[in-house]
Order: structure tokens, then sequence, then C-alpha cells
């Protein structure tokens, strides 16, 4: 426990560091209380691998991130190492201050170093310094962010934006405790223990089930629906922006206990003891979940023994494995697509009474018993249309049968190399126009090396501007799929709308592993609406695409203008990515713009598509035996794909896109 003295240095040094940042006190924070605590236990243990904290905007995930980095306790470094390695652990410092003869120790206060979304690999990892290199002639590492990381904070705010390499990257590092680098020659490797906090809006899409399953505890979190509690909120917030000093003031004790507490666990940690009938029943819970693998049996272990250390327990209890769960298995839980994400505590509570090993077993409930289907809603004009699963594709076509399968296939995959500062070094190549800042050094040397017996410098190496490579690197490129759908009053048009629904969702389920986006317009009546705007998450289409308004005619010219329009600027805001306008109609339209003809108009809005380089296919739902083939005509305009179905499922639909190269 800390002295009267100690307090009161702790609490003062508190108040001027957080005085100085304005920093916000980790226990001013009103509610989220299991997202405090899940930061907390990953301060007592970082061995848990780290938290997501997944919510909306304005919840304060970033204000409590930051409150408990200036809550912790200082740690000690050796003097001037990059790596902040502790002097009281040799065989776990770096490569420099093992080789060191003498070592100077010094306190450090422990630090948030924050991931940019935009950070490039060699950011991340470190890399070889060019200008010694050029200078000196020898090769030298540069710490990367992992290095500033080690000991501390790494924050990843929206972490579901970050390119997938790097996420991989960053909890692979997390979970070995080591960050080994090999560039141009160089192996390198340097300790890289940190607190790991990713936080995100499940608004802005999602991360991949193999990435969420890699972050120890999760945590969900939303705005406070309580007036009464809502209203504190806005209380001390003002007092911060009124006083501030004297707000710390206010909270510095109680920040001081937290501080407290988390040395004591700390110290507590290593003689905490499971029993076996609580490891037993974690073990049966995670099977009765349906959990895969066995990273949620240990990390719940870690949990509940960290739980019970800072409960200043020596033993872990059946609360303890309660509290593990609710913040272990949320984000591991195996769920239908697109239906609702919440943890299911009941079921929680029958598997704990089910290994209780005192209790008789309960028999489990009925899962028939639940309902989780969507109902019909009254027919008010907007319908709500459960989202199909069939698959049956009966048969495609092409518009333009001059058109290779293969070619459209392999133009349109999901990598892309270009030279810039983003993605995967996979080989160098030589300038075409201007130096580009991204070099390949190692390239570059071995293209001079040749020459230095012919040159003469004062530099190890001499490099001309001839010698210079420059990196082509290989990054992920996602797809904007647009669903452009006639939801006008024509034969079929609850049958097409339910299948729509259930591609898109079939569809977004994919963006977990790709950078795709995915949006829908439909058109009646006398325009045109946006019903989802291109989006990779999974909550926002959930909500978006519940109800959707049918009926009236058909402004199929104004339905194309506005794919047209959103792509064009999905284009400008992302030139990286791939666009895909997906018509589903018959190519019947009764609906003019501008008082011309209506399919004429259309054929010009088609036309226009063409122009501007966006890939297209048309899906016919015309149905009976007399075709008039408008859908095909239209798809011929436009210069994309053409498929007619005899059936419109949400496979078939979703099956047509995947075949298109997507």
């Amino acid at each position: 426990m800390l002295s009267s003295i100690d307090y009161y240095t702790f609490t003062n040094h508190i108040l001027v560091m957080e005085v100085h940042h304005r920093i916000y006190p980790f226990s001013a924070i009103v509610g989220q209380d299991q997202m405090k605590k899940a930061l907390i236990l990953n301060a007592v243990n970082p061995g848990i691998g780290g938290v997501l904290i997944r919510g909306e905007k304005g919840t304060a995930k970033s204000t409590a991130v930051r409150g408990l980095a200036y809550l912790l306790p200082d740690i000690t470094v050796s003097e001037g190492c990059s790596f902040h390695c502790d002097p009281q652990r040799p065989g776990e410092m770096c490569q420099i201050c093992q080789k060191s003869e003498k070592i100077v120790s010094v306190q450090k206060k422990m630090s948030v170093v924050e991931l940019p979304v935009s950070a490039t690999e060699d950011k991340v990892v470190g890399t070889i310094d060019i200008e010694h290199a050029i200078k000196a002639g020898e090769k030298r590492f540069e710490p990367g962010i992992l290095a500033q990381a080690h000991r501390n904070i790494l924050y990843i705010d929206e972490v579901n934006l970050l390119n997938d390499h790097i996420v991989d990257l960053l909890l692979d590092v997390a979970a070995m405790g080591v960050n080994i680098v090999e560039r141009e020659g160089i192996s390198f490797e340097h300790p890289s223990v940190f607190i790991l906090v990713g936080t995100m809006n499940p608004e802005e899409g999602d991360l991949r089930p193999q990435l969420l399953d890699r972050f120890g505890l999760c945590v969900d979190i939303t705005g406070i629906m309580d007036p009464v509690i809502r209203m504190e909120v806005v209380k001390r917030r003002l007092l911060y922006e009124s006083d501030t000093v004297s707000f710390l003031a206010a909270y510095a004790a109680f920040d001081a206990d937290i501080h407290d507490r988390i040395i004591e666990a700390k110290k507590q940690l290593c003689s905490v003891n499971i029993p076996d009938e609580m490891l037993e029943m974690i073990v049966g819970i995670c099977i009765d979940m349906g959990v895969d693998g066995h990273r949620a049996d240990i990390t719940m272990v870690k949990t509940a023994k960290t739980i019970a250390a800072y409960a200043s327990r020596d033993v872990v209890i059946e609360d303890d494995v309660r509290e593990a769960a609710e913040l272990v298995l949320p984000h591991r839980m195996k769920r239908r697509p697109f239906s609702e994400e919440s943890f299911d505590k009941e079921r929680l509570e029958e598997s704990i009474n089910k290994h209780h090993p005192r209790e008789e077993q309960p028999a489990p409930s009925d899962p028939d018993t639940r309902d989780d289907q969507e109902q019909p809603a009254p027919s008010t004009g907007i319908t709500r249309f459960e989202a199909d699963d069939k698959v049956q594709v009966k048969r495609g076509i092409m518009a333009d049968p001059r058109v290779n399968r293969q070619e459209i296939r392999h133009g349109r995959g999901r990598s892309r190399r270009s030279v810039s500062d983003r993605g995967h070094y996979v080989r160098s190549r030589i300038p075409s126009g201007a130096l580009s800042p991204d070099i390949a050094l190692d390239a570059t040397i071995r293209a001079a090396a040749p020459y230095q017996v012919s040159r003469e410098g004062q530099c190890a190496v001499t490099i001309q501007r001839s010698d210079i490579r420059e990196k082509v690197r290989e990054e992920k490129i996602g797809n904007t799929m647009l669903f452009v759908v006639d939801a006008s009053g024509s034969m079929g048009v609850s049958q097409r709308m339910s299948a729509v629904k259930g591609a898109i969702f079939s569809l977004l389920l994919e963006a977990y592993q790709h950078r795709d986006r995915v949006g829908l317009i439909t058109f009646r009546g006398d325009g045109s609406e946006v019903l989802l705007p291109p989006t990779s998450s999974v909550e926002l289409a959930r909500s978006l695409v519940a109800e959707i308004p049918t009926g009236g005619r058909t402004p199929l010219s104004r339905g194309l203008m506005s794919g047209l329009e959103i792509l064009n600027r999905e284009q400008k805001r992302n030139p990286d990515s791939l666009p895909l306008l997906v018509l589903v109609s018959d190519g019947k339209a009764n609906v003019s713009m501008q008082g011309i003809a209506p399919y004429k108009e259309a054929e010009e809005v088609a036309q226009a598509i063409r122009e501007a380089a966006i890939p297209s296919l048309v899906i016919d739902t015309e149905q009976g035996y007399v075709s008039f083939g408008l859908a095909k005509s239209l798809a011929g305009t436009m210069g994309g794909r053409y498929v007619r179905m005899d059936e419109i499922t949400s496979e078939s639909i979703a099956a047509s896109v995947r075949g298109f190269g997507m």
C-alpha cells in the first residue's frame, strides 16, 4: 500500500501530469464499468492479450485509454535505450543492451503509443537507417512503433480500418512478446511486450473473425440512455473544462486507489491458484458456447486469475469465471449472418449451473422454442423482407460473347501492385519519373556495388541517380459493389427484394476478409433512394436494409444516374477501390427525368456508365414466356455482363457477383 508520503507524491505527480496534458481522470468516467475493468485487467496482466473496445463515437473509448496510462506505475528502463529495456531482466534485453558494458537505470512514466491508420509496415516494425548506411557504409536498425510500445500501451484507434497484414503482424508480436525484423539483409529482434488496446466503431466496418479471436478481451459499449447518469456525464465534463485543476484534485485520490490496487494485483497474480473444478467449468463453458479452438479457454483462465488478483484473492471462484466469460467469449461466439449480436447470459448461466460441482445440473432450454425469424410488417408500402438464402443458379449468359471471362476475372483481382508506401514490399524497379521516397535500399546498393572501384567519394558507398531503385508494393484492394434495384410495383418485387437483401448480407460477410464495401439504391415512383451507402459494416446494413419501400412506377434512368453519381464520388474518395454497378431489373421503364422516352433516357445513362469505365452486371428479372430483351440490350449499352435467372435467389445473385471476379 502507498504510505502517506508516497500517496502525496503520487497524487501531485498525477495532478501535474494531467494538468499539463489535460488528461481526463480515469476514475471520473461515468459508467462504462466493463470497459474500465477490461483495461485494468490488461494493465495488471498484459499476457491476457489486449482488449478490443467496440462502440459508437463519443463513448469515452480514447478518454479511458489515456486516463489509464497516467495512473499506471512508473517503469525502470535502461537510459538511452530505444526499446525501454528493463535492467532487472537481462535475459529480456535487446541486442544492444546485452552487449553494453554499463547500464544506467532511470525511471520513466508509461505512455500511450498511438498507431496511425496509415502506418506502413516499415514504420511499425522498424527499418534500415538509410542515412547512416550511405554515410558510414554500415547497416543499422531504425526502431519502429513496436519498439516505442515496449512496456507501454499500444493504442490503435479505428483498428478495423487498418490494413489486415499490419493487424496480423501486431497480433503476432503481441502473442510472442518479440519483434523479429528482417530487412535489406539485416536480421534484428527486440522485446515488445505491451498493453494492446484497439477501438473501433462497428458502423465503419468489421474485423475478420480470425483477427477478432486474437484480441484477448472484447467490450461492446453504447451511449448511456439513463437521463440521470447522462446528466452526470455532462456535469462532470463541464466542471472539468471550467476548472481543470480543482476537478483533477477531486479525483486524484480515486485514481491513486486504482493505481495502488493495480500494483498489489501484479504482485498477487503469480500466487493465484485455479482449482480443477473451476478449470473444468471454463472448458465446459467454451464447449457449450460452441467456441472454436483453445484460445478462449486459455484466455479465460488468465482473465479469471487476474480478476481474482485484482480482488485481492489467491483462489479463483465462480464469479471470476462468470465475469471472465463475459469479456472473453462475446467476440468469439458463432452467430447467424446478420443476426443481432448479443451475448446470451442465460445460456452462460445454464452452462455454469451444468458444470457446477455442487448443484444438480438443470435441463437445458429447448433451442427450438426460440424465434429468430423476422416477421412481416403490415402492408403500408414499406415492407420488411426476410433475407432469402436459397442456393440456385439456373443459367447465366453474357451480353457480349466476345468478352473473355478469364480476362475479367484476372483483371479484377483483390491485389494490386503499385509504387507507394503501403502494402508488402515484393520487388524493386527502376524509377520511370520523379524519385519515390520509398527507396529500395538493398536493390540500390546492389546496383551501385559493381561501380565502387571506379567512383570517387568520401562515403563508404557512392550512389548515383542511375543506381536508385524504388520499392514495388502489393496490397489488398477492395471492391465497391453498388446494387441498383427495381423496387416498383412490377411482378415479383417481394421475391426480388428478399433475394437482393440476402445477397447483400452474403457479400458483406466476406468483407471481413477483404476491403469490400456494398451499397443499395432502389428506384420506384418518381425517383430513387440510397437505402445503404457503400459500407462494410454488418451493423449498419442490418439496420438500414430491414425495411424497403416498394410499389409505384419505374424510374429506371433515375436509378442508374444515382448509381453513377455515387460510384463516381466513391472513386474520387478512394481511387484504389474497384467499382461494380449491379442492376437488378427487367429493363422496363415508364418514368423520365427530362421528359424524353423513358427507355431511351435509360440507355443514355447506361452509355455514360460505360464511358466512366465503371464495370457493370445486369441481372434480368423479366418473367413470363414473352421476352422483350430490354435488360440484355441495356447491358450491351453499358458494356457489362448480362445474367438471366430462372429463379432469383440471394445466392444466385451473390454467385453472379463473385463470378464477375470480385
